[in-house]
């Protein structure tokens, strides 16, 4: 802002040393051009360019005048006088020049120092916020106090949340801030002294913000945003993380409980067992009550599966499944379980197919059993009486993959996914077959163990083939595995 009184003030500073060397002192041209010239570097360090070009010029005229003969007039005889005349006024312009820019450079720095130490201020005071919605409102009222802008508001998507300042952010409506964050850069208003500004990390628009003047520079908007935004990344990160740490804790208990609550039930249940047993030795065939007994001892065997079950599934989820890897034949596994099954697999079709030359896998020989061994009883449980059941071992794609498939009403295409869930059951089956649904998740938890993969293909009538995979132990396979 040009201020009359500074002009007046410079020229004033001019005349001053001017007579100063006319009426007081009297010294060589050199000296007093010399005075001018400090007295000039002096007003722009002080006032600015402007007041010091125009005390160039006054000072130029008045050296003309007072001390380069012919003194008293405006006329030059000697061109060395011309020379110096036009060297002083270029000398003491680019003085004022250089002098005005370093001031300027100066008062530059410093603002950006203040940028970088309010910024700081924002930053830590939304650092000690734990969650995004904590960190935002903790946002809008520092970036006012700090910043000094008339009001904030945020515009938070994920959370679909509008925090305020208060009424001093009426003149941004929520539709305002829903558009902004729709544009893909800031937006400036001078007129209304608004800032509007998408917020974005990692390219996922987390909402919008809008400032209210006095505003900072762009440049330092552009920084708030960025800050903002790994803020509240961050705050987001850390809620994350403590759900999931959480949740872990919470699976680990339960995981704790079932497996203390299952051995628990076996003991009683061995007592039963032995109990049950005994009495059935001393009753002669029908006998009124062997009929109750053999139902007591077939539910005992079934309240031990569960027991089984369940601490086997706690196992997994904890974690504490410790592999003893030994070399085994995936011929050998398949055969141990058909013997198991013998009895149930009387009067059903079974093909094997087992492709020759396989190699040893790599895997715990008592509990890879156990995923062989649900995939027979579920096509036992699942297919009709009577219907065929196909189980194989092949070589494919540097694996032996194991299946066991049947000619049950097979597993919906939305189902396949869920199905190795924990108690999770098909929609068709869960009222109509006994079952816990942990077998089959049990079963996907060994065979991941194992580094291994497991899955199920299905055509709904048509049956369902169940797979797993294993690595072999060495890679050298005979011609006929291929």
């Amino acid at each position: 802002m040009v201020k009359p009184w500074r002009f007046a003030a410079a020229i004033a500073i001019v005349a001053a040393v001017v007579a100063l060397y006319c009426v007081v002192l009297h010294v060589n041209n050199t000296t007093v051009a010399l005075s001018l010239l400090l007295a000039i570097l002096w007003i722009s360090e002080r006032w600015g360019l402007a007041e010091a070009t125009a005390a160039s010029v006054v000072a130029m005229l008045a050296f003309n005048y007072f001390f380069l003969p012919p003194v008293g007039t405006l006329t030059i005889y000697d061109p060395q006088n011309w020379v110096a005349l036009i060297a002083f006024l270029v000398t003491a312009v680019t003085a004022s020049q250089l002098s005005t820019r370093a001031r300027r450079r100066a008062a530059e720095a410093e603002e950006r120092r203040l940028e970088s130490e309010r910024l700081y201020r924002l930053v830590q005071g939304m650092m000690a916020r734990r969650t995004p919605a904590e960190t935002i409102r903790e946002f809008v009222y520092k970036v006012v106090e700090v910043f000094g802008c008339a009001g904030a508001a945020f515009y938070y998507r994920p959370g679909q949340e509008i925090v305020r300042t208060g009424p001093e952010t009426a003149p941004v409506s929520d539709h305002d801030l829903h558009a902004a964050a729709e544009v893909p850069d800031l937006s400036l208003d001078p007129a209304r002294g608004l800032a509007t500004t998408p917020v974005r990390f990692g390219g996922r628009t987390m909402g919008s913000m809008a400032l209210i003047g006095p505003l900072p520079s762009e440049h330092t908007l552009r920084a708030i945003v960025n800050m903002v935004a790994i803020t509240i990344e961050r705050a987001r990160a850390i809620e994350d993380a403590s759900h999931a740490e959480a949740a872990r804790q919470s699976e680990g208990l339960k995981a704790a409980l079932l497996d203390s609550l299952a051995h628990d039930i076996k003991t009683p249940l061995t007592s039963i067992k032995a109990a049950v047993t005994s009495l059935l030795s001393t009753r002669q065939a029908g006998s009124p009550d062997r009929e109750l007994l053999s139902i007591i001892d077939e539910e005992a065997d079934r309240l031990n599966r569960l027991a089984a079950e369940t601490i086997e599934m706690a196992r997994i989820d904890a974690g504490r499944l410790h592999l003893d890897k030994r070399s085994v034949s995936a011929a050998g596994l398949i055969h141990a379980v058909l013997g198991e099954f013998a009895p149930a697999l009387a009067g059903r079709p079974v093909s094997l197919e087992i492709a020759e030359g396989l190699p040893e896998v790599e895997a715990d020989p008592e509990l890879i059993l156990q995923p062989v061994r649900q995939f027979v009883e579920n096509a036992l449980k699942y297919s009709p009486p009577g219907s065929p059941i196909a189980i194989s071992a092949q070589w494919k794609n540097g694996k032996i993959v194991i299946g066991v498939g049947d000619r049950g009403p097979g597993i919906e295409e939305n189902e396949r996914f869920r199905i190795f869930e924990k108690f999770y059951r098909g929609r068709r089956h869960r009222y109509e077959t006994k079952g816990t649904g942990m077998g089959l998740a049990i079963a996907k938890g060994i065979v991941e163990a194992h580094g291994e993969r497991i899955w199920v293909e299905s055509e709904p009538g048509q049956g369902a083939v169940f797979y797993l995979s294993l690595a072999p132990r060495s890679t050298e396979v005979a011609g006929g595995g291929r």
